[in-house]
């Protein structure tokens, strides 16, 4: 990974697996310029969401997000690029659909928080662990992708 590159850890909710979202959203981010290095389908265990989660476990939604998340498939993925942390969240749009502008990710396909479609890393710290939870070492691909020199500029 070059100097200036970070990850983040994204992951297509079942919503928006169920509604066919997946490739309008990596496409977003591919047009942005990032570069994808990992990505699984799976559906999650308990345990899994719960260790994801962890940081919310004294929330009343806790329960309710650990169930829903286990409910049907999820796309996770590791991102990377120049500030693709805070980039990633900007794109995604606010929490609450409701409070996105038009021409981010949930602004554009959501309306409910509960059914918010993309879960984004917050902070640099987050996504190298989200990450290593969901990833093993070897699941990441480092490569340079033809297109880095039209990105970004040497």
């Amino acid at each position: 990974m070059a100097a200036n590159q970070e990850r983040t850890f994204i992951a297509i909710k079942p919503d928006g697996v169920q509604r066919g979202l997946i490739g309008d959203i990596i496409k977003r981010f591919e047009q942005k310029g990032f570069r994808l290095v990992a990505m699984k389908f799976v559906q999650a265990s308990e345990e899994l969401l719960k260790q994801h989660y962890i940081d919310l476990k004294d929330r009343p939604f806790y329960a309710g997000l650990v169930k829903y998340m286990g409910s049907g498939p999820v796309v996770p993925m590791v991102w990377e690029g120049l500030n693709v942390v805070k980039t990633g969240r900007v794109m995604l749009g606010e929490t609450n659909p409701a409070d996105s502008k038009p021409g981010t990710i949930r602004g554009d396909y959501c309306i409910q928080v509960g059914r918010n479609i993309i879960h984004g890393s917050d902070s640099v710290e987050s996504a190298k662990k989200e990450i290593a939870l969901w990833f093993k070492d070897e699941e990441l691909s480092d490569y340079k992708s033809s297109a880095y020199e039209w990105v970004y500029e040497n």
